[in-house]
């Protein structure tokens, strides 16, 4: 896999087999106010630390969207001085217990919720912001309508954030039509979850039915913003455009169906866990799958199965094996999983 050749979004875009800085470290310089802390991810090794410094460090998936998309720490002093986060994160690495305490209190093994524990995180130690509220439940008698994910109070004001992480895999040959991008297991859609946000996540803050709610934590006048994490995949073998408003510097991968898998001799690839699909991927030698036990794993994986998020590794100078790149394995009949 790592020696195929071609474009998965036109010729400038990143190919298998790029470098690990090429692929999954290609931050956005614009759209974060942390630009030069890009590839701390890499260099921490405790793997929530790791989750918490790409939760608040990657780029989003879109430069353009139907609704203001705001980064939920770009009212911090962390913001003006990056080093102090880099500083924080470092701490956090040597000693992760106040970060694991807070994680083990979840109580769910859902991505999405884990995403918006990490940013709960950041955001209660984050200089320059009080956190209001989190899961913030709206409600009109005894129905809850909705929640609000965060709402802060930084120097520019209140906020109403709704946080989001998204892995979202696009059609052959299309691929500008939001509506085209679909999640792994079929059941969302990028198009589909921006109307969301916009006609319903977003406006709940302005809806009187959460005024009240609001009143009550000193919040008479919010601003609604989205931030959308994650990273979106494109087809192996084939072409596929960028998804509407794409952020040029988003983070990707490729999928490919079960056929068309191959892999070079000497790579290292084995299947991630759900809940590590956030940060790259940092395996200890003693973890890191050989070829044999990959083809293994490969051969009693039902051909129906959902969709398999793969990484290939490659050594460090310090023994560990770091993702260098990121695949979706699908199944041939993809999406079509449930037409028979």
């Amino acid at each position: 896999m790592g020696l195929l050749q071609g474009s998965a979004a036109g010729d400038d875009a990143p190919i298998m087999g790029e470098t690990t800085g090429q692929r999954q470290t290609g931050y956005a310089r614009r759209m974060t106010p942390f630009s030069q802390l890009h590839d701390l991810p890499r260099q921490l090794q405790r793997p929530a630390v790791r989750d918490l410094a790409w939760a608040v460090l990657s780029p989003p998936l879109l430069a353009g969207t139907p609704c203001p998309q705001r980064h939920p720490l770009a009212g911090s002093l962390w913001a003006q001085q990056p080093h102090r986060l880099e500083q924080w994160l470092r701490a956090l690495d040597k000693d992760d217990h106040p970060l694991r305490d807070w994680l083990a209190k979840l109580g769910s093994r859902r991505l999405g919720l884990y995403y918006e524990r990490l940013w709960q995180f950041a955001l209660r130690h984050a200089p320059g912001i009080e956190l209001l509220a989190a899961n913030l439940a709206i409600r009109e008698g005894g129905l809850t309508l909705g929640e609000l994910d965060v709402l802060l109070r930084d120097a520019d004001g209140v906020h109403h954030l709704e946080l989001a992480i998204k892995l979202y895999l696009g059609p052959p040959g299309g691929g500008h039509d939001t509506q085209a991008w679909l999640g792994p297991g079929c059941h969302d859609r990028l198009g589909a979850k921006l109307a969301h946000l916009a006609q319903h996540q977003l406006p709940m803050s302005r809806g009187a039915h959460s005024q009240q709610a609001l009143a009550r934590l000193g919040a008479q006048q919010v601003q609604a913003h989205m931030w959308l994490g994650g990273y979106l995949f494109y087809p192996w073998p084939g072409l596929a455009e960028e998804p509407e408003g794409a952020n040029p510097q988003h983070l990707r991968g490729r999928w490919i169906r079960r056929r068309d898998w191959a892999m070079a001799v000497g790579e290292r690839w084995q299947p991630l866990p759900r809940c590590a699909w956030l940060a790259p991927a940092r395996v200890e030698a003693a973890q890191c799958w050989q070829a044999e036990q990959f083809a293994a794993w490969l051969h009693v994986l039902y051909p129906q199965a959902p969709a398999q998020l793969l990484v290939r590794l490659e050594q460090e100078t310090d023994g560990a094996w770091q993702e260098a790149e990121r695949v979706f394995l699908v199944a041939d009949n993809w999406p079509q999983l449930h037409s028979d």
